[in-house]
């Protein structure tokens, strides 16, 4: 799978497609997994150290439950409806339902959880996964600890030095916010061997940009969209043809 600065792309359903279906749960997987290579997951681990698919910190935004999500054993969080009567999914159920046809883009949100949430992963083949985070300590962790997986640090607007900082954390990638990305960033990125992988480009002339950036993966809301934009107005070559 070549994604290190060559003609081919790949497309990442962010949250599943959280434009379509509420974030993180099982009808966002499968809609995201209808058009996108990669779909992405954000995991947290509950009391009892169960990797489940949550964005944020707390569960007030995202289910009817509230608190903190480290503070609800699986039991507790999986009573709870994440949306349109779903329960909160758990790192082996995203596993069990993606693999097959998707690869899964992995974020990290808490450093401490990689030894968890690898010792899961390691039971499935390593080539369909990416593992990435904000935390370059759980980059160099999850790296150490599954040495063929494709890693990327996430980089906002704190990225003083992003390339001096993938680079430290041992990555294979950076994500950077789709406003801070130039062509020049993605030329140099390219020079030093990493992929560029942007978020997240959910309109047209956000497709035109990525585009013309030459951006190696592309994170969208809407995997369905972007995918029909990108088979009428470019000639790049995708993963999934």
């Amino acid at each position: 799978m070549e994604t290190e600065g060559g003609d081919c792309m790949f497309i990442v359903g962010h949250r599943g497609a959280r434009a379509v279906h509420p974030e993180n749960t099982v009808s966002a997987l499968k809609e995201g997994m209808r058009c996108a290579d990669f779909v992405e997951i954000d995991i947290r681990l509950t009391r009892d150290h169960i990797p489940v698919i949550l964005h944020d910190a707390t569960l007030d935004r995202t289910t009817d439950g509230s608190g903190p999500v480290g503070g609800r054993t699986l039991w507790e969080v999986q009573m709870l409806d994440a949306g349109d009567g779903l329960p909160v999914p758990t790192l082996r159920d995203v596993c069990d339902l993606c693999l097959s046809s998707c690869g899964i883009v992995a974020e990290i949100k808490e450093p401490g959880s990689e030894g968890v949430i690898c010792s899961i992963l390691r039971e499935y083949d390593p080539d369909p996964f990416w593992i990435v985070s904000f935390h370059s300590e759980s980059i160099r962790e999850a790296k150490r600890l599954l040495p063929c997986v494709k890693t990327g640090l996430i980089c906002s607007t704190d990225c003083a030095d992003p390339f001096a900082s993938v680079h430290a954390a041992g990555a294979d990638a950076i994500l950077p916010r789709t406003d801070t990305v130039t062509q020049e960033f993605t030329t140099e990125a390219h020079r030093q061997g990493l992929s560029v992988v942007i978020w997240t480009v959910n309109s047209p002339e956000a497709y035109r940009r990525a585009a013309a950036w030459d951006a190696d993966g592309w994170v969208t809301d809407d995997p369905c969209s972007l995918r029909a934009w990108a088979k009428m107005f470019t000639d790049r070559q995708w993963i999934r043809i």
